[in-house]
């Protein structure tokens, strides 16, 4: 599953253009009636199911190419999903009112494993509720904070790569962003001692990460659809999560000094509703977990994807190498977020999203009813010919002079539902991107790219992002 041209692609129009407008948003009944339904992928319910959660790409690639930029297929949740790739229709989506198009992440494989509580699975006022107080702890002056702590961890794990070996890269990301999620959530700084309930539950993080690559975790996230409640395998790897989790919330309750402190375990325990009640264990559980997972593991593999493009993409590496070494720091931090940014419109992390209609909506030339699912895919509108030329080239270069749109660029979704940790998220792909490309010299491990694997809601790299170390800078 790669992504590679369909076509051979000569463009001489500017380097980020413009899709052609297509009508979208909520329309009534009789308008509705007056448009057709989106054509359907012509294939059993099963081997749609499969195809989408396990080759994804090739699935949604070979729909579009067949049926143009809407289309419906048959999946494990209800009604559908449609999926679009059209800006217009994202923008539609993005910008209604939450109750007319609901997050369909409380429908997701998600919902069992980070429960119904928190941000990313909850609707309605308890998003909102849950939204507004997490926001402080991930902007401005909060993520300052993180930034020596990111560049310490960096340096420290660089030093530890072996020169004229190969290695992969996500677990050694995953490394250096699971010191940042321990300090920022759970206030957790340096290796926590041996025995404690903080090093239980480092290790438990890190083995659930580990775990969820194997075949066997995959047919569980099968298994996991359209259920509430985790099943098989998934729960006994959330149980041995559970146990440290709950162990930190309790020893946490009891400390003196919850007030005087600033992570996020912290503060939620502090917060209160309106009518004066505090968040539950189980409630604190499902938020925390959330953000780990969703602030520890996409932005490893942000950074994995990224250098899996550089080292085969030898102009693009060589331009962010000349940048970061050249004692420049305006030019350096420049290519730097222009790299960062294309890896995650070439690689998203996250391939689609959606959100479930509550009314008739129209998609261009075509219309849904009311409480259709209908789903973004991330992956195509990344790779839109009319807004990205020659999309499948890896090329920092295109965002020179240009800022990534609200509805063309999407890896951190949009709205009111747009990611939480997308600033801290970016912050560390630059701090940990510009230390290795000042650093490191790497090479690819073979001249293929690596191919995509999903895993949950998420797509990674087949073998971790495998390079070799050919030399290392003091």
């Amino acid at each position: 599953m790669t992504l590679a041209p369909e076509s051979p692609v000569h463009d001489d129009r500017p380097l980020i253009g413009a899709a052609p407008p297509s009508p979208a948003g909520p329309i009534d009944d009789a308008e509705a009636a007056s448009l057709p339904l989106p054509p359907m992928v012509d294939l059993p319910k099963t081997i749609q199911t499969l195809r989408f959660n396990q080759r994804q790409i090739d699935f949604v690639f070979g729909a579009r190419r067949r049926l143009g930029e809407v289309f419906r297929m048959r999946g494990i949740i209800p009604g559908g999903p449609v999926i679009t790739s059209h800006p217009d229709h994202v923008q539609s989506l993005f910008k209604a009112k939450p109750d007319l198009a609901p997050s369909l992440t409380a429908e997701s494989p998600l919902r069992p494993i980070v429960g119904p509580n928190s941000t990313l699975t909850a609707n309605g006022p308890r998003h909102l509720r849950q939204r507004k107080l997490l926001l402080p702890p991930f902007h401005g002056e909060a993520i300052e904070k993180y930034m020596d702590m990111i560049r310490d961890a960096a340096e420290h794990e660089i030093d530890r790569w072996p020169v004229g070996k190969e290695i992969e890269l996500a677990p050694r990301m995953q490394a250096i962003t699971l010191d940042v999620i321990m300090s920022g959530i759970f206030g957790i700084e340096g290796k926590p001692q041996r025995g404690t309930p903080e090093a239980a539950l480092r290790r438990a993080i890190r083995g659930l990460v580990e775990v969820s690559t194997w075949k066997i975790a995959q047919l569980g996230e099968l298994m996991n659809i359209g259920s509430d409640e985790p099943v098989g395998i998934t729960k006994a790897g959330l149980e041995f999560l559970d146990r440290p989790t709950y162990a930190v919330i309790a020893q946490r309750r009891r400390a003196a000094d919850v007030e005087e402190r600033g992570d996020i375990l912290s503060l939620l325990l502090q917060a209160r509703t309106e009518d004066g009640e505090g968040l539950t264990d189980h409630e604190l559980r499902d938020e925390l977990l959330t953000l780990v997972l969703a602030g520890h593991e996409t932005t490893a593999n942000s950074l994995a994807w990224a250098w899996e493009r550089l080292v085969r993409t030898p102009a693009a590496y060589d331009r962010l190498r000349d940048a970061t070494r050249g004692g420049d720091a305006a030019l350096s931090e420049k290519v730097v977020e222009q790299t960062i940014t294309e890896a995650m419109r070439s690689r998203p992390v996250i391939p689609i999203i959606g959100r479930r209609v509550k009314v008739p909506w129209r998609l261009g030339d075509y219309a849904v009813p009311a409480d259709t699912p209908v789903t973004m895919s991330i992956l195509l509108i990344h790779h839109r010919e009319d807004v990205y030329p020659d999309p499948f080239a890896f090329r920092p270069e295109r965002w020179e002079g240009q800022k990534p749109g609200t509805y063309t660029w999407i890896p951190f979704g949009g709205g009111t539902r747009r990611c939480l940790g997308a600033a801290l998220a970016m912050a560390e792909q630059r701090v940990v991107m510009e230390a290795m490309a000042r650093r490191l010299d790497l090479v690819a491990d073979r001249p293929e790219p690596e191919t995509a694997i999903h895993r949950n809601v998420t797509m990674i790299p087949s073998r971790n992002a495998r390079v070799k170390v050919v030399s290392r800078a003091a």
